[in-house]
């Protein structure tokens, strides 16, 4: 487990965000030829965070196939002799490998979820290091999400079954931090109310490192812990000792959606009086449960508003960006939306940080999308097969939701795991790789409801894999992809088989709905691509979800516009965004607005 870099009392981060040093490995020959040893032979810089593809105006390296490196000097502060010194990064899309200096510190798998390495070993105080990052961008039948590459007369070409583009690098930054010896390493918050009590449920690892005088760790006492509760504007409202316990939170203030207040809960190593580290977590007192068809937070009924999104951006790509968090975030308070999905895949978790603070509610999700090889013209293969998805996957996939869990579970934003988007689940093969996935997320978090994003390909009746599920999110486009113009059909179809999973008894969330829409198109009829169309459709499906009761949220795809793959049902990109890709509205943002504030109104 880890914690994330912040500045306490006792710790100290740097950050190695900025220009560094670029170059394509198609070939495959870095680790080999020691480019990690060396300066790197370029004079190409790119940007830190962000994904490399659109960073330059050259095809190879928009559309490279394969290893790219990230490599930099930095200085390591003199103030750090006789600390533990750990590399921190967010994130490296799809995979990496780190050297510091000479030593290679850290592999890891994943695009989207953080990775660091003790490199006290590896660096000296008040001088330079050189560190290098191999970051890979391929994906194959064992990685999430899967892909595979083909080998063609012009190069390799990487194929894949998710609908947009394949941004990759250092997405988000990278961190030196510093802290004693001995050190919290992880801590897990769980929260609840009685009355106007509320309590909050704490568990502190930590690590003892070597006591004055003995440096192999064997002399002196073990330290202990020390919590400590605030409130919002700073005054003390429980304290406790032990690695693990209860605090009792009296007039408790709820986190709840709209109202994102955060108690402050200070962690303390202490040994002999002295505080050897020292680290903040934000805590929000709630509760999620579902009692039947109803999703519960704090005990009232919730209803969702909001949309799926992507974090996409014009020249940044996946790269995080402070600003457009912000203005995003403006725009969803301004059209009434309550939350979002991290769609598909785990969002930096600066993202999560505003969201507590803003009261957002947010379906958290892994990066497995795509595991649905019929959905993209490859029916002859199975999705789930020796020869495709096979248990390794699934052991790369089980490891994606346990990093999820524990990066995000301390979020009061975060109330459903979503462990999957539209895979193939019609088959006796589907429901077993399935069935012990969710056991998987259920063992790291008993808190939260656990579901799937369910596809139109497996309809009610159809599917195997929603019997697991505790809510039951579905992604339908009846009057776009069916009965395509044709809305009044569209609606008898789509109200028939949403009434049969309502039969289901749970609560149903509809995380995407929508239209493509180019903006600045119109006519005098409601015709597919316009704005107008836009409007009716969401009309369309508004109608059938107030008919069903046990529709609790609705989620329309997408926020904005995003890139995809080349291809002739997208011009430039995927349309179905309610604001541009610059994050102008077009016509149906104001009909959301309409929707959602009189809902809130109401």
């Amino acid at each position: 487990m880890m914690l994330r870099p912040q500045d306490t009392s006792t710790r100290e981060r740097k950050n190695l965000d900025g220009l560094w040093r670029f170059a394509l490995d198609g070939d495959r020959r870095g680790r080999d030829a020691g480019w990690f040893a060396r300066r790197l032979d370029t004079d190409r810089e790119l940007a830190v965070p962000a994904s490399y593809n659109d960073l330059t105006a050259e095809a190879e390296v928009h559309d490279h196939v394969g290893p790219v490196w990230y490599q930099r000097e930095v200085w390591v502060p003199a103030g750090w002799a006789g600390r533990r010194v750990v590399l921190h990064l967010e994130s490296a899309t799809h995979r990496a490998t780190v050297w510091v200096g000479d030593a290679e510190v850290v592999s890891h798998e994943g695009g989207y979820t953080p990775f660091e390495a003790d490199v006290t070993a590896h660096v000296t105080p008040g001088q330079p290091v050189r560190i290098s990052v191999e970051v890979d961008n391929t994906l194959t039948f064992r990685s999430i999400p899967p892909g595979e590459v083909e080998q063609t007369a012009h190069g390799p070409r990487q194929r894949y079954w998710h609908d947009f583009f394949n941004y990759a690098g250092l997405h988000r930054s990278v961190w030196l931090y510093a802290t004693d010896p001995a050190h919290l390493t992880d801590v897990t918050v769980t929260t609840g109310f009685a009355g106007t009590d509320g309590h909050v449920d704490y568990r502190v690892g930590w690590e003892s490192g070597p006591a004055d005088g003995a440096p192999d760790g064997t002399g002196g006492a073990d330290p202990d812990v020390a919590v400590v509760l605030r409130d919002a504007d700073g005054a003390e409202v429980a304290t406790g000792r032990g690695a693990t316990g209860r605090l009792t939170v009296p007039d408790v203030h709820l986190w709840a959606p709209g109202d994102g207040y955060l108690y402050d809960l200070e962690l303390q190593l202490v040994r002999d009086g002295t505080v050897l580290d020292s680290y903040h977590q934000s805590v929000g007192v709630r509760t999620v449960r579902v009692d039947g068809a109803r999703f519960l937070i704090n005990e009232q009924p919730f209803y969702f508003t909001g949309f799926g999104k992507h974090e996409d951006l014009a020249v940044l790509g996946k790269g995080h960006s402070p600003a457009h968090l912000v203005h995003d975030v403006a725009l969803l308070e301004w059209i009434g939306a309550n939350s979002f999905r991290t769609s598909h895949y785990p969002y930096s978790e600066d993202v999560l940080d505003y969201a507590d603070r803003r009261g957002l509610v947010l379906i958290d999700e892994t990066a497995a999308v795509g595991l649905n090889l019929g959905m993209f013209g490859r029916r002859d293969q199975p999705t789930f097969s020796p020869d495709t998805i096979d248990d390794q996957t699934r052991e790369v996939h089980a490891q994606a939701i346990r990093e999820l869990v524990a990066r995000d579970r301390n979020h009061p934003c975060v109330v459903l795991w979503s462990i999957a988007n539209e895979p193939e689940s019609r088959t006796a093969e589907a429901e077993a790789y399935f069935r012990p996935l969710f056991d998987v997320a259920r063992e790291a978090d008993p808190t939260r409801p656990v579901g799937f994003v369910n596809v139109g390909l497996a309809p009610h009746g159809q599917c195997r894999v929603s019997q697991f599920c505790d809510v039951i999110m579905l992604n339908r486009y009846y009057g776009w992809y069916s009965y395509t113009g044709d809305l009044a059909a569209a609606e008898d179809a789509w109200e028939a088989e949403l009434r049969d999973w309502a039969g289901e008894g749970k609560p149903i969330i509809v995380t995407e709905y929508g239209a493509d829409t180019y903006p600045g198109l119109h006519a005098t009829t409601p015709t597919p691509w316009t704005e107008e169309y836009q409007v009716a459709y969401l009309d369309m499906n508004h109608r059938v979800f107030d008919r069903i009761a046990e529709v609790v949220g609705e989620q329309v795809w997408n926020f904005a516009d995003f890139a995809t793959t080349p291809g002739i049902i997208r011009v430039g990109g995927n349309k179905k965004g309610v604001f541009t890709r610059d994050r102008q509205p077009k016509a149906a943002a104001h009909t959301l607005r309409a929707r959602w504030r009189g809902r809130v109104a109401g």
